[in-house]
């Protein structure tokens, strides 16, 4: 009796499709048209091909990219403000218009979200006015404006001037 044969170890198994690929990635997140077209560029030889598959992608409701923005915004917004995230939806290719009717609906709620990050990190108000310069740098950095850092770290009701 012959002994069987044992599938040798160096035979890799077949690379997954672009489409497989494409799916495997949309399945653990939501993903703009131009961050999947980054992801997937090295796994294609024809442009031509990757275009199609994402218009394909799109055109059956898997890559949306409202989705994705309505995504980040909601993973971000408990942290940072509008200007923060406005960059973070710029470097992932949204569209200005899309980013610019995002935009218009957190405004509203600026002082509120920068009111709960500052809270989170600063149990009680300054007491002086260094200790306010660095909260207010704080929100800044956190992507706040100026006028709405103040008026979050002063506990201020009043529109800005």
């Amino acid at each position: 009796m012959e002994p069987k044969q044992l599938p040798s170890k160096s035979k890799r198994k077949a690379e997954p499709s672009l489409a497989a690929r494409a799916l495997r990635l949309l399945a653990r997140r939501e993903y703009t048209r131009s961050e999947l077209e980054r992801k997937l560029a090295p796994y294609v030889e024809q442009p031509a091909e990757l275009r199609t598959l994402l218009d394909e992608l799109a055109g059956r409701g898997w890559l949306s990219e409202a989705r994705a923005v309505e995504q980040l915004v909601l993973a971000k917004r408990a942290r940072f403000g509008s200007a923060r995230i406005r960059r973070s939806l710029i470097e992932k290719g949204v569209s200005v218009e899309l980013i610019a009717s995002t935009l218009h609906g957190l405004r509203e709620t600026e002082l509120a979200a920068a009111r709960a990050v500052w809270a989170r990190k600063f149990k009680t108000p300054p007491d002086t006015p260094a200790a306010r310069a660095r909260q207010v740098r704080f929100l800044q950095y956190r992507g706040f404006s100026v006028g709405i850092a103040m008026r979050a770290v002063g506990g201020e009701d009043s529109e800005p001037v």
